[in-house]
C-alpha cells in the first residue's frame, strides 16, 4: 500500500479499505467465474504460514449454514464473554462499517489496528499472488486476535464451507446452521451438494452440532459426521424447546436437554432453561437451542459456561438487520432475507408480529439472488412494491426488479436511491400501512443508515 507523508486516521483508513477490496472480491461480482481456479486453500495455509500460524493460537468455534449463522454466531459469542472469556467475533459481510466484521468482547477493532495489520499483509501479498479480499480480510481477523490474545474466537464462514477461508481452523465444536439454496453457481444445484458444502468444517473426531433441517441436508451432513468420526448432535433430536411468550421488544422460550450422554459425559436434563432475547422470530429461537447446544459442547471440552452466563448473553446479545422494528406503529421492519426460505420465515414472524397490518415492500436485491423465490413468497403478504437499489456492485437495478414484480399483478414502481424510495414508502403508508425493507443485507443496512434522518421528513 502506498502512504501519503502524513495523512488523516480517517484517510489512511479508507485508503487501507481501498487497498482490501482492490483484491479478488467475489462478494462484489454479479456472477461468479472461473470459481474452480479460485475457491480453493492453499492461498490461505500459505498466508497463515507466514504469519506463523496465528489461528492456532486461541480456541474456536466455527459456523456455516446458509441462515442463521450469524446469529447463532452472535449469541455463542455473547454467552462466553459473560463467561468471563475474552471472545473475539468474525462475521461478514458488515452493515455500515468493515470493522463491525472484526470485534473482541463487542468492541469493533481500530480503525489504527485495520490500517497496521492490512501493511503486516502488503508484503506477504507479494509472496502469495491472487489473494483475494475475504482471505485477507480473515488473515487479518486472525492475526488481531491472536495479538490480543483472546481465549476463544467464533468464526463464521463467509460461503459454503470446504473451501472457505476460514476453514484452516481446528475448532472445538464445528457448528451448522440451516441449508437452503443460496449461491448455486458455487456450492451446488441440490440441497445435498450445499449440504456437503456447508458440511465441509466437519473436523475429524469433533463434534458437529446441525439446526433443524430437511431431510436431504440432514442425510449428507450424517454421513459426512460418520466418515469423520464427528460426534453428530442433532438439535431437533437431542433438545426440547418452546416459545413462551414475545413482544415487539424481545421474545422468551425455553429449552431442555434429551441427551443422555455425549463421550460418556453426561449433560444435564433437569429444570428448562427459560431464555429471553432480543432477536425476534420463530426461527431465532432454533437458531438459540444450536447455540445453546454448541455451548454444551464447548462445556463437555472444559470451558466454565453457568446457566446465568446463558441467560446474560442471549439477553444482551445484538445483531442488527434481522427482522429489526424501526418504528412500532405504523410498523417499520427491516430484514436481511435474501433467498426464498429466509422470505418465508420473514412472512412468518410478520404474521406472527403484525398480523393485522398491510405492508409496503421497498425491496433491493443482488443480481445474483432467486428473485421469483423471494417475490413468491413475499408478495402475497404485502399491497405495493417500490423496488430499489442499495450501493453495491452486486445489486440489481429497480428497473429489472420492478420487471420481475410486474409477472406478479400487484402495484410496483421504481425508485433510487434507496432514500427515495423508503420516503415514498413512508408518504404512501401514512398511519395505516406498515413499510418492509428487505431483499438483501445491504438494503436492510442502506434502509438502517437512512430511517434515523429521514423518518422525521
Amino acid at each position: 500500500m502506498n502512504k501519503q507523508s502524513s495523512p488523516s486516521i480517517e484517510n489512511r483508513y479508507q485508503e487501507t479499505l481501498d487497498w482490501i477490496y482492490s483484491w479478488v472480491d467475489f462478494s462484489m461480482k454479479r456472477h461468479v467465474d472461473d470459481k474452480h481456479r479460485f475457491f480453493k486453500l492453499d492461498r490461505m495455509n500459505k498466508l497463515m504460514e507466514l504469519l506463523d500460524h496465528p489461528h492456532r493460537k486461541f480456541k474456536t468455534v466455527h459456523v456455516a449454514g446458509t441462515k442463521g449463522k450469524g446469529s447463532t454466531a452472535s449469541l455463542i459469542a455473547a454467552v462466553l464473554q459473560e463467561s468471563g472469556y475474552r471472545v473475539g467475533l468474525y462475521t461478514s459481510p458488515h452493515l455500515e462499517d468493515f470493522r463491525e466484521r472484526i470485534v473482541i468482547d463487542h468492541q469493533m477493532i481500530s480503525q489504527e489496528d485495520v490500517i497496521e495489520l492490512a501493511d503486516q499483509m502488503s508484503p506477504l501479498t507479494e509472496i502469495v499472488p491472487e489473494t483475494t479480499t475475504f482471505e485477507l480480510t480473515t488473515a487479518i481477523a486472525f492475526q488481531y486476535f491472536a495479538q490480543q490474545e483472546v481465549d476463544i474466537a467464533v468464526i463464521e464462514v463467509g460461503l459454503g464451507g470446504r473451501l472457505d477461508a476460514t476453514n484452516v481452523i481446528d475448532p472445538l465444536v464445528s457448528v451448522i446452521t440451516s441449508i437452503s439454496y443460496d449461491h448455486m453457481s458455487v456450492l451446488g444445484n441440490t440441497l445435498a451438494e450445499i449440504a456437503a458444502e456447508k458440511g465441509g468444517i466437519i473436523k475429524p473426531g469433533r463434534p458437529v452440532v446441525v439446526s433443524p433441517q430437511n431431510p436431504e441436508s440432514l442425510e449428507t451432513l450424517r454421513v459426512m459426521a460418520v466418515e469423520r468420526k464427528a460426534p453428530f448432535v442433532y438439535v431437533k433430536d437431542e433438545y426440547s424447546f418452546e416459545s413462551l411468550a414475545h413482544s415487539l421488544k424481545s421474545q422468551t422460550f425455553s429449552v431442555s436437554s434429551q441427551q443422555k450422554n455425549v463421550k460418556g459425559k453426561k449433560i444435564s436434563t433437569n429444570t428448562a432453561l427459560k431464555l429471553t432475547t432480543p432477536l425476534l422470530g420463530a426461527h431465532q429461537i432454533e437458531n438459540g437451542v444450536t447455540a445453546i447446544a454448541a455451548l454444551d459442547q464447548l462445556r463437555l471440552s472444559g470451558l466454565k459456561i453457568n446457566r446465568k452466563s446463558i441467560q446474560n448473553g442471549f439477553l444482551e446479545v445484538h445483531w442488527p438487520a434481522r427482522f429489526e422494528i424501526l418504528r412500532e406503529q405504523p410498523p417499520v421492519v427491516i430484514d436481511s432475507a435474501h433467498n426464498g426460505d429466509s422470505m418465508q420465515k420473514l412472512v412468518r414472524s410478520i404474521d406472527e408480529y403484525f398480523p393485522d397490518w398491510p405492508f409496503i415492500l421497498v425491496f433491493g436485491a443482488s443480481a445474483d439472488k432467486s428473485m421469483d423465490d423471494m417475490l413468491n413468497a413475499i408478495l402475497p403478504r404485502c399491497e405495493l412494491v417500490i423496488t430499489t437499489q442499495s450501493i453495491h456492485p452486486r445489486a440489481a437495478s429497480p428497473e429489472e426488479l420492478k420487471v420481475l414484480v410486474e409477472k406478479f399483478d400487484i402495484p410496483v414502481m421504481a425508485l433510487a436511491p434507496a432514500e427515495n424510495a423508503l420516503a415514498k414508502a413512508i408518504e404512501l403508508a401514512g398511519q395505516t400501512k406498515g413499510i418492509l425493507v428487505t431483499g438483501s443485507i445491504f438494503i436492510a443496512a442502506a434502509a438502517k443508515v437512512i430511517w434515523p434522518q429521514i423518518h422525521k421528513l
